[in-house]
This record gives structure tokens, C-alpha cells and sequence, in this order.
């Protein structure tokens, strides 16, 4: 399974701003400016307080055409300026609809500690080493349920395997440095080889 997953041509797309070579080094992709329409996975970073610059945009675009499966990963969730539901908002205008699989909860500071799976409603507790998954309370419930609705109804709209078939666009929240999503965007790449 590793080796096919290192096997995979995985490109990363976006502004200097969104730190997409450190990206590209987390996941064993290559940071591109231009499309690469051979790519296996796109990966599209994007820093929130910055939104998305027009080249990002027109790369975006031009992978279309050949369906490339694609996801949007939102950097600089320590900045206090914007945040990750205003990175998907934009990226859904500009970009397409974007499904988030997860949100994000953040902790007494107002730093992101958490996700929240929309799916199943399960936290995963990145503030703790290993990392803590643990049942959601009946406050976060109804504080996502909304996201949860309409995200489970694009989901079931798309159908199955719509993200492997460059469908289906998921947002995932990413802070490399305390390990938060990048088990996510791993488990998109690892939905490729299957």
C-alpha cells in the first residue's frame, strides 16, 4: 500500500502565501505552477487571510477539463485574521462547491485544537500526543448540524467514489506543525490506490 501511495503524481498548487512547498514536502507531492493534467491527486493550498490569487484560480480551471481528483487544503490556521470556514466559502465562488468533511474547534486561546467529522460526529483531538478520538457532545451536535446536513446531502448527491472521480472537492483544514488534518489529506491520498 505504501509503495503505491508513493507511486501516486501528487501536484501542489498555490500562492507563496499558503506555503505550498511545505505542503508538497508533507504529503510526497511536488509543488507545481503549472497544471499538471497526468496528476493521480491536485492538492490546492490556500491561506485564509490572503484568499485566492487569479494564476490559482486559472490552474484550477484548467484541470477541469481532464477531471483531475482534487482537494482544497486551508494553511495558517494559528492566524487569528480569517479562518477556515471563510477560506471554503471563497473557494466554493471561485473554485467550486466544496464538501467539508470536517470543521474545526478551536480551543480556550481560540487556536484550533480539534476536527469535528461531520460524518459521524466523532472529535479527533489533536492536542494530545498520539491524538485523542473521542465521541462529540450534544452542544457540538447542534452547533454543526447545519454544516452536517448540508454536507451528507452533497454527499449523497455526488454518489460513491465522486472524489476519486474528480467530482467531489473536499476543504480540509490543515496545521502542519501540530499534526491537524494531515491524517485527513492522507486518508483522501490513501482512497486513490484502493
Amino acid at each position: 500500500m505504501q509503495s503505491q501511495i508513493n507511486d501516486l503524481r501528487i501536484h501542489v498548487y498555490g500562492h507563496i502565501s499558503a506555503d505550498p512547498t511545505q505542503v508538497a514536502s508533507t504529503f510526497n507531492a511536488q509543488f507545481s505552477e503549472i497544471a499538471i493534467p497526468e496528476s493521480d491527486l491536485a492538492i490546492f493550498a490556500l491561506d485564509p487571510s490572503a484568499g485566492i490569487d487569479q494564476v490559482t484560480i486559472d490552474l484550477w480551471q484548467s484541470l477541469d477539463e481532464y477531471q483531475v481528483p482534487r482537494l482544497v487544503v486551508v494553511t495558517h490556521l494559528e492566524k487569528l485574521e480569517a479562518d477556515f470556514d471563510d477560506a471554503v466559502m471563497i473557494a466554493t465562488r471561485v473554485f467550486d462547491q466544496m464538501i467539508t468533511p470536517y470543521l474545526v474547534l478551536h480551543d480556550e486561546a481560540g487556536l484550533p485544537a480539534a476536527l469535528i467529522s461531520l460524518s459521524d460526529l466523532q472529535i479527533i483531538d489533536y492536542s494530545t500526543n498520539p491524538k485523542n478520538i473521542k465521541s462529540s457532545e450534544e452542544e457540538h451536535q447542534t452547533l454543526v448540524q447545519e454544516f452536517r446536513d448540508e454536507y451528507l446531502e452533497l454527499l449523497a448527491d455526488s454518489g460513491e467514489n465522486a472524489f476519486e472521480a474528480g467530482l467531489l472537492f473536499p476543504a480540509i483544514p490543515l496545521w502542519i506543525e501540530r499534526g491537524i488534518g494531515v491524517d485527513i489529506v492522507e486518508g483522501f491520498i490513501k482512497q486513490l490506490v484502493v
